[in-house]
């Protein structure tokens, strides 16, 4: 399903940064820079991959600085102390609390060790969603899995700008650490979206039956990522 200011330098991408994406519909070629800096090169029905690189290798100069400038869009806000935020579909009050000659970031029931309490609380919060990503979806896609059958090689937890998750062809699935944030019905909507890819790796009508079958209300899922799922980034 989408940098933080450091990354913003005007530098090529590197190979597995751009994906070549067929379009039977499409006319021409196209190039788009993605939030998280990755490129899609759009190839027309009758085009071919060395044209498409081609015409990549025109436009690199565009990507690299259209790259600076949509890194800077989506450059995050800052989360100081008494921000709220999501937490398993919940709002928690981001607050810093000294425990033991510690200080520790609050997030609902969870709690992080601050090395030292910085005015914007952002990082050290992300961090620690990260870890829960890391404890609570990893254990519950393999759940998920055993119904439908299904193997995951591998689980990794990412900080995606512009997905919930992608599944490659070798059965590694990438989850964002975000989805800690959402609701559980929604989590699980996209666990089973990505596992479902491990059978059609396309969005082709089948695949989308597949998901149906093993999440009715995936519709209703796709309607609040589409709404309320963009104020999580």
């Amino acid at each position: 399903m989408q940098l933080d200011l450091p990354f913003l330098r005007a530098e090529p991408p590197r190979g597995d940064d751009v994906v070549f994406v067929r379009m039977r519909r499409a006319r021409r070629y196209i190039v788009r820079v993605r939030p998280d800096g990755s490129v899609r090169v759009t190839i027309p029905r009758g085009g071919s991959r060395r044209e498409a690189d081609a015409f990549f290798e025109r436009h690199r100069s565009w990507v690299a600085a259209e790259r600076l400038r949509v890194q800077a869009l989506h450059a995050p806000a800052s989360w100081p102390e008494g921000t709220e935020i999501l937490l398993r579909g919940r709002t928690v009050r981001l607050s810093v609390v000294r425990d033991g000659g510690s200080h520790w970031l609050m997030l609902g029931d969870e709690r992080s060790r601050l090395r030292e309490v910085p005015v914007d609380l952002r990082t050290a919060a992300e961090a620690c969603l990260r870890r829960i990503a890391q404890r609570e979806l990893v254990p519950r896609l393999q759940e998920l899995a055993q119904p439908h059958g299904l193997q995951v090689a591998r689980v990794t937890i990412r900080n995606q700008r512009s997905r919930w998750g992608s599944c490659s062809r070798q059965g590694v699935i990438a989850l964002n650490f975000r989805l800690v944030q959402a609701p559980d019905a929604i989590r699980d909507y996209v666990l089973v979206h990505e596992l479902m890819h491990l059978r059609q790796q396309n969005h082709s009508r089948r695949f989308w039956r597949l998901v149906e079958a093993a999440c009715p209300s995936f519709r209703e899922s796709e309607r609040w990522l589409r709404s309320e799922g963009r104020s999580l980034f």
